[in-house]
């Protein structure tokens, strides 16, 4: 179990998350500059086009498709006993592609995106009838009170001005005791350089850690992809998640 006695300690001079200057001058801010509307449509026109058509190769030269699969075909956050998945902000497909290689046969599997065209990309690259998609928002999901006993949210936080909205639906529409894989973007130069890519924000991984507590969402199990992005603290924040 993740205590907050394993989270990095600050002292009282340093409460407040401190970015480095070169980290503020790469992050993108649109996201701290617009209206959430406003927003939102900049975040479907990207993923809408040419950007958003190169996503999964994007995916897979920074290696985060491949080590995203590692993490679910070794089990170190374990699909098996899953019947309904949620795939939260589906994009290209990428977590799709593994939640049907490694989730048990006959489990159900719901993919929702913003962006109609990314939804598009991902049933022709899937070329599977099993996953259901649709186009939902995730401050706004249209399922009922726990409906999914397992989420997988793979970098689609961040493009939340406020992680609250996003992560309350998501304990919504968890059952009791369900788990969630999540994946974000981390406020550290990698991340930052990510956030000027994809036009989102950067999490501070303790504000995000007492976030996900006030909330009912417990972090189980800190992940990494390896050993050298643990040592590193590279890779984002990823976390095995579970409803209290």
């Amino acid at each position: 179990m993740l205590s907050k006695a394993m989270l990095p300690r600050r002292s009282k001079a340093a409460k407040k998350p401190r970015t480095k200057v070169l980290n503020r001058l790469v992050e993108d801010n649109l996201i701290r500059r617009v209206s959430y509307e406003q927003y939102r449509e900049k975040v479907r026109d990207v993923y809408d086009g040419p950007q958003g058509a190169l996503l999964a190769t994007a995916s897979l030269l920074s290696l985060h498709m491949t080590l995203g699969g590692r993490l679910l075909r070794e089990r170190k956050f374990d699909l098996r006993g899953a019947k309904n998945i949620l795939d939260v902000g589906s994009g290209a497909g990428q977590i799709a592609k593994h939640l049907l290689k490694y989730s048990d046969q006959g489990t159900r599997i719901t993919c929702f995106d913003l962006s109609f065209e990314m939804l598009r990309r991902a049933r022709r690259r899937l070329k599977s009838e099993v996953p259901g998609h649709l186009v939902a928002d995730l401050t706004r999901l249209p399922f009922a009170d726990g409906s999914f006993d397992c989420v997988t949210c793979g970098y689609v936080l961040e493009h939340l001005p406020d992680p609250r909205p996003g992560l309350t639906e998501l304990a919504r529409v968890m059952a009791p005791g369900g788990r969630m894989l999540l994946l974000t973007s981390e406020d550290n130069f990698s991340g930052a350089w990510t956030s000027r890519l994809w036009c989102c924000r950067t999490y501070n991984r303790k504000e995000l850690f007492d976030t996900c507590q006030k909330l009912g969402l417990s972090w189980k199990t800190e992940l990494w992809f390896t050993r050298m992005h643990k040592a590193l603290k590279a890779g984002g924040i990823c976390v095995e998640i579970e409803k209290r």
